[in-house]
């Protein structure tokens, strides 16, 4: 099946650059510049994206939530983190031609550790709902 070219994002949403190969290969991914508090992200669902039964891979919304976890964490600490638990809910199903949007906060942070909320929407509709926690990466003298 051929692919369409990627429709307009979100109203607020703009390319992401500088991402990683495994990003590259499954986006393009969108961030949303504006977020007063946490990360919101964006991608539009592809043939490329989903199973056998047709519907947006569970493996590819728990990658596309991570990473956007992990931008929260950044945000809120000015740190990277990688991830050490993610504990994620499917709630609802997502098919191609459908916008993708994952939101996620930072609900706790220590020296070392970052406790993350996230959620993943189609319009009204509540796909996932996760939590985490990340480790912050330190220089070797911090």
């Amino acid at each position: 099946m051929t692919e369409t070219a990627t429709p307009t994002p979100p109203d607020g949403f703009e390319l992401a650059a500088n991402r990683g190969a495994f990003a590259i290969h499954n986006g393009p991914f969108y961030y949303e510049t504006a977020s007063a508090e946490g990360a919101r992200q964006a991608f539009f669902a592809e043939a490329r994206h989903t199973n056998g039964y047709g519907l947006v891979h569970g493996g590819m919304i728990s990658a596309f939530l991570d990473g956007t976890m992990s931008q929260a964490v950044r945000r809120a600490t000015g740190k990277s983190g990688v991830t050490v638990q993610f504990s994620l809910s499917y709630l609802h199903m997502a098919r191609p031609g459908e916008w993708l949007i994952s939101e996620a906060k930072v609900v706790r942070s220590t020296r070392d550790i970052v406790f993350v909320e996230g959620r993943v929407v189609v319009g009204d509709l509540d796909v996932v709902r996760a939590s985490a926690v990340f480790k912050l990466m330190h220089d070797r003298n911090g």
